[in-house]
């Protein structure tokens, strides 16, 4: 496919701001997924577009954080191992399967994750008792990977959620760590879809570009202001990713009622 300057321009601001806000909170790529497919990208491709590019940001990202002392590699070595499986067994379903259906879910979880982080006590930067063990946390990364590579919107979220709320760390480490589980769902996704010929690797490449750059300021940024400045961009994407998906008349939601 090709592009013009303008629109291609247009996708590289659009894929830097969605790496600032993806490397603080995730959700960013309910703005490029969309971006790309207003710009006439078929779905399959904006998704398989957006691994590229999400790829390679989200790992300048992981690796600010894991320079800052904010990745546990060791602890999570079986957590990457399921989330990576999971995530290639939903990318190829993808390209078999609509994933509508996901549309109904994807809300309710987004909005109770919002309150979870807005009304839920205070978070240090100091680790707590986990509340599951190794093997339920890697059950639970599967899972998440699997809808990463499946759908996508709210992933970094989600791992960062889970992290907070089940594995006992403190939001900066849980950050930094849900961006090495995201780096691996993108990282499968992509090759799952690049062997399907769905990615456009020169778009994808730019915009990565951009990508990076956004994903640098928003490491640095959630590094620096820890909870005080990433629990409300948490909260505020949790709500916005929610008006996004229950915005558009057609979501599956809106047949329950």
């Amino acid at each position: 496919m090709e592009f013009a300057v303008e629109t291609v321009a247009l996708l590289m601001a659009v894929a830097f701001v969605a790496g600032t806000i993806d490397a603080m909170a995730g959700g960013g790529g309910l703005l490029s997924i969309p971006a790309l497919m207003a710009a006439g990208v078929p779905p399959v491709a904006a998704l398989a577009t957006n691994k590229l590019q999400s790829m390679i940001g989200t790992a300048s990202a992981c690796y600010t954080f894991w320079r800052n002392g904010h990745v546990d590699l060791a602890r999570f070595a079986w957590p990457v191992a399921a989330t990576f499986v999971g995530a290639f067994i939903g990318a190829t379903t993808v390209q078999f399967i609509s994933s509508a259906f996901l549309g109904a879910l994807v809300p309710v979880l987004l909005i109770a994750m919002g309150l979870y982080f807005l009304l839920a006590p205070a978070m240090s930067g100091v680790d707590r008792h986990a509340r599951v063990g190794p093997v339920g946390l890697a059950l639970i990364t599967f899972a998440i990977g699997f809808y990463d590579g499946f759908f996508g919107p709210g992933t970094g979220s989600f791992f960062t959620l889970a992290l907070v709320a089940l594995a006992g760390l403190g939001l900066v480490r849980a950050i930094g760590n849900a961006k090495l589980l995201n780096l691996t769902t993108n990282v499968a996704g992509l090759i799952a879809m690049g062997v399907g010929g769905h990615v456009l690797w020169t778009l994808g490449l730019m915009m990565a570009a951009a990508n990076v750059a956004g994903n640098q300021l928003g490491a640095r940024l959630a590094i620096r202001f820890g909870g005080r400045g990433v629990r409300p961009v948490l909260v505020l994407m949790s709500a916005a990713l929610a008006i996004k998906l229950l915005s558009d008349p057609a979501n599956p939601i809106w047949t329950l009622f």
